[in-house]
């Protein structure tokens, strides 16, 4: 799939188109083309998450000037978290832009494209600056429709406030495995609450796992 069809869906063009081309790059592409030496978007990942919380702190300080921290906190992890992000890739039809091994299909991989974006970001960082980072993130990852409405809280405090009203207890969250790449592994982690079963799901680093097993739980409750 030709890049300059998703530059055209992000609504950006890219100076040095290679950043690109890293950003959607699998870390299984070059073990199947070893004659292929690519950097994958790992690297450009771990940027664009940090460029993301800084680029969205900073709007959210200045949109709410008398919100006190867990109001913008709220709002952060409305915009921030997975879902969110994994909802964006779909939109733009991000998983027939990913250069994978032959086979893959991450069409419903929320991990992977919510990463992927996050690494998109991280490129247009280094490929022109914070400035066009901000007009990206806030033009495409913020909606602005519903950023004036009672911000929706995070799934953790959604089933904490839960357990806290049903049992006086809180959720207990148990890393289950780690694994992949040792400087960005994978982690599975559990949460349970009383007279439930035990639910478990995975993500690219602590905080995600937590958020997904924490959503995972509170589907299965039906809050």
């Amino acid at each position: 799939m030709c890049t300059n069809k998703l530059e055209k869906q992000i609504n950006y063009k890219f100076k040095n188109i290679a950043l690109l081309e890293e950003a959607i790059t699998h870390s299984s592409f070059q073990k199947n083309n070893l004659k292929i030496k690519k950097k994958n978007y790992e690297r450009l990942e771990f940027l664009g998450d940090r460029v993301l919380g800084l680029v969205l702190s900073e709007y959210l300080f200045k949109t709410f000037p008398n919100a006190k921290e867990g109001v913008l906190d709220n709002y952060f992890q409305k915009f921030a978290n997975q879902e969110n992000l994994f909802n964006y890739a779909k939109k733009i039809n991000l998983s027939v832009f990913l250069k994978t091994q032959k086979g893959d299909n991450l069409k419903n991989n929320k991990s992977i494209l919510s990463d992927v974006i996050e690494a998109i970001i991280g490129a247009i960082y280094i490929d022109s600056g914070l400035k066009n980072c901000k007009n990206f993130i806030i033009n495409n990852i913020v909606d602005k429709n519903s950023i004036y409405f009672k911000p929706l809280k995070h799934p953790k405090s959604i089933l904490q406030e839960y357990c806290l009203d049903q049992y006086n207890d809180l959720p207990k969250y148990s890393i289950l495995n780690k694994f992949g790449n040792e400087h960005q592994p994978t982690y599975e982690v559990s949460v349970s609450i009383k007279n439930h079963e035990v639910v478990s799901a995975t993500g690219t680093n602590l905080k995600k796992a937590e958020e997904a097993a924490a959503t995972k739980l509170l589907s299965v409750l039906k809050i």
